[in-house]
């Protein structure tokens, strides 16, 4: 289903956004917190686990940094991120197309309005979105879209003013799921005959469990060519470094090259120590191996136990997340969980599609789970 929703008349952008989604559900936390053994906050993706000692080493080494780092960051850092993607996924990025975000939130917030749209252009995100995708379009004063791949591999849509960005997340936050090469290859070319933007949300690539997922920028899915593509990635959740802000955006030469001169007037620049201790995390797979495993095992615990207690898992085949029903109002699912001690984000953060969901995050400890699990068994 695509929906079309214009920004408010004579509203300056910030005044478009609305309420930050967590603060409406903080009666819902204080009802958790209640609970005799305490609050267990599976509402947010936030990592619980220790981050590499590698990379801890090469962000002390890097610490005597006085001057100021580059916005296109480090030779190594740009090359540590292409070898990964490369030996990682198979996508070869040439390391000059290479740009280090300060986190991925940042740029996802941001990218209309760096890349220059407006009042006079359309932005399609997601039916079911994260929603730092519509405060973006919000911010860039443009005309919000929403609509899934396979809509716009065949639809030619109207939305009052002509679609100029197009925003894919595969796998999926909230709902886990991953588009295939050919939905992807679908949207690549329809963007492509029309001149549209396609940026692919990208930060949960790492972290497959039924699927595999792929790149926008994999050759299976442009064709080797990354004209009007870009691809965003994140350290935070594959090494644990939500805390140190350093992600990354690759494809398109001359859109990558465009958002450097920018953000070089914005001073949008990850600090130098970050930039060292990406270089560890990107060149050392076996810590994210570890990570992956420890999630698996979160992942197969809280499956069994929302089973238990009457959920639904849809979706799901990768990222952080289980996309969660009881057919039910979100909030009603929310308060059940709650009234147990257990904190879940309601699909309705996500868009109207996620009215009778909820997303719960498999960040938290092994011991929290398992408290999870006996909580709902009772």
């Amino acid at each position: 289903m695509i929906t079309v929703a214009q920004p408010p008349a004579h509203a300056a952008p910030a005044d478009a956004l609305p309420s930050f989604p967590w603060d409406t559900i903080a009666e819902y936390k204080d009802l958790a917190a209640q609970h005799p053994d305490g609050l267990i906050d599976l509402s947010v993706g936030s990592p619980v686990d220790r981050v590499p000692v590698a990379v801890r080493t090469a962000l002390a080494d890097g610490s005597d940094s006085p001057g100021y780092p580059q916005v296109a960051g480090t030779r190594e850092l740009r090359g540590a991120y292409a070898a990964w993607l490369a030996r990682a996924h198979g996508v070869a990025v040439d390391p000059a197309n290479v740009l280090p975000t300060i986190g991925s939130k940042e740029l996802v917030a941001s990218l209309p309005g760096q890349l220059g749209l407006g009042a006079g252009d359309a932005v399609v995100i997601p039916e079911l979105a994260y929603p730092t995708y519509e405060v973006g379009v919000r911010m860039a004063g443009a005309t919000l879209v929403r609509g899934d791949a396979a809509d716009l591999a065949t639809a030619n849509l109207v939305a009052g003013k002509p679609v100029s960005m197009i925003w894919l997340n595969s796998p999926s936050n909230p709902t886990g799921a991953v588009l295939s090469s050919a939905e992807m290859a679908r949207v690549v070319a329809w963007a492509r005959a029309r001149g549209v933007i396609v940026a692919s949300d990208e930060c949960y690539i790492d972290l497959g469990w039924d699927v595999t997922p792929q790149s926008i920028l994999d050759a299976e899915v442009s064709g080797g060519d990354h004209t009007g593509l870009l691809a965003v990635h994140s350290l935070s959740k594959r090494s644990n470094l939500a805390g140190y802000r350093l992600g990354f955006v690759s494809g398109d030469p001359a859109l990558v090259a465009r958002l450097t001169a920018l953000r070089k007037h914005l001073g949008l620049i990850v600090p130098g120590p970050i930039q060292s201790a990406g270089v560890a995390a990107l060149t050392d797979d076996a810590p994210v191996m570890a990570q992956r495993s420890r999630y698996a095992a979160r992942r197969d615990a809280l499956t069994a136990a929302l089973g238990r207690a009457g959920f639904t898992i849809e979706h799901s085949a990768a990222g952080l997340y289980l996309w969660c029903t009881r057919g039910e109002a979100a909030l009603d699912s929310v308060a059940y969980l709650a009234a147990r001690g257990i904190l879940v984000a309601p699909g309705t953060f996500y868009g109207p599609a996620g009215a009778r969901h909820v997303r719960v995050a498999l960040t938290a400890t092994d011991e929290r789970v398992a408290a999870v699990a006996a909580r709902l068994a009772h």
